[in-house]
């Protein structure tokens, strides 16, 4: 397989990752954090996270590929922000 190709199995580690990345991170607990904000970014991330299982099940893996990836950038964002804290986790996230 070429580094190309989306596999199932690529698409499993990320939503696992994902999933990992979503646990981790809490919500920064500081006056003036706009929790509606933070509440929207992670409804993305969920949802996202949410479109990449229904294309993985459909046979879509590109797709699925994609959406797991948008989920992940929405937490990405939300850390980045200072809506969140990563915990200094390199791995799981971008940090700031």
């Amino acid at each position: 397989m070429s580094e190309s190709t989306v596999s199932i199995e690529l698409v499993e580690k990320y939503l696992a990752l994902t999933k990992e990345a979503r646990t981790k991170a809490t919500p920064v607990a500081q006056e003036g954090v706009d929790k509606e904000r933070l509440a929207s970014m992670l409804r993305m991330c969920d949802d996202y996270a949410s479109d990449a299982r229904h294309f993985m099940d459909e046979g879509d893996l590109v797709r699925a590929f994609g959406a797991i990836n948008y989920s992940h950038a929405w937490l990405d964002a939300a850390i980045r922000i200072g809506l969140m804290d990563g915990h200094g986790d390199d791995h799981l996230f971008t940090l700031p």
